[in-house]
């Protein structure tokens, strides 16, 4: 039976992180983030299965830019300490094809999405050179505010409260999915 994993993760400025960098690493694209002038590339970065951006319905064009969105993000929060995102690693079954592992993570992102106002952007990697070859993973980006026409608006959720979000998440959303050729359903939740 495969193992539905998940764990949750700040991207906070008091680790010397930011949204940008993590943006454009998971999707291995260049963002240079316009509150401090540094350019994060990483379109040289590989094994990055796909990448979309999912907001809630009725967002705003603006937030259609991942470079926008992430930059939004920072100047939103002006804390030194500021958690400027919330990160959600999900491990992908192998026993899965491509588009069901991609429709895995989209689904558990729309519903974060709708369900908090937030802007989600998922990354699926796929397994390293090294290592476990059925390491197929997402790395899905939670803003940390609501999105709103000018930006990112309303604080959303404390780290308890995001918690909670990604085990009822997981629970609906693995509880979901099988594959059409029988593959075993996805069960467990470990954050």
């Amino acid at each position: 039976m495969a193992i539905f994993h998940l764990s949750v993760k700040p991207i906070s400025r008091s680790a010397g992180r930011s949204s940008t960098a993590a943006a454009a690493y998971r999707a291995g694209c260049e963002i240079t983030d316009e509150r401090t002038g540094e350019v994060h590339d990483y379109t040289r970065k590989g094994g990055i299965a796909s990448t979309d951006l999912v907001l809630p319905d009725g967002a705003p064009e603006w937030a259609t830019d991942r470079s926008a969105l992430w930059n939004a993000a920072e100047v939103a929060e002006r804390r030194k300490d500021a958690c400027v995102a919330r990160e959600f690693e999900v491990a992908l079954p192998d026993e899965l094809s491509p588009d069901e592992r991609r429709r895995l993570a989209m689904d558990f992102a729309k519903e974060m999405a709708n369900a908090e106002g937030c802007a989600v952007d998922v990354s699926i990697h796929a397994p390293g050179k090294e290592g476990d070859s059925r390491n197929h993973h997402a790395h899905i980006l939670r803003t940390t505010r609501k999105v709103g026409v000018d930006g990112l608006t309303d604080k959303l959720d404390t780290e308890k409260a995001g918690r909670n979000r990604a085990a009822d998440l997981n629970a609906a959303t693995g509880k979901r999915h099988r594959s059409p050729s029988g593959s075993p359903q996805l069960e467990g939740s470990r954050h």
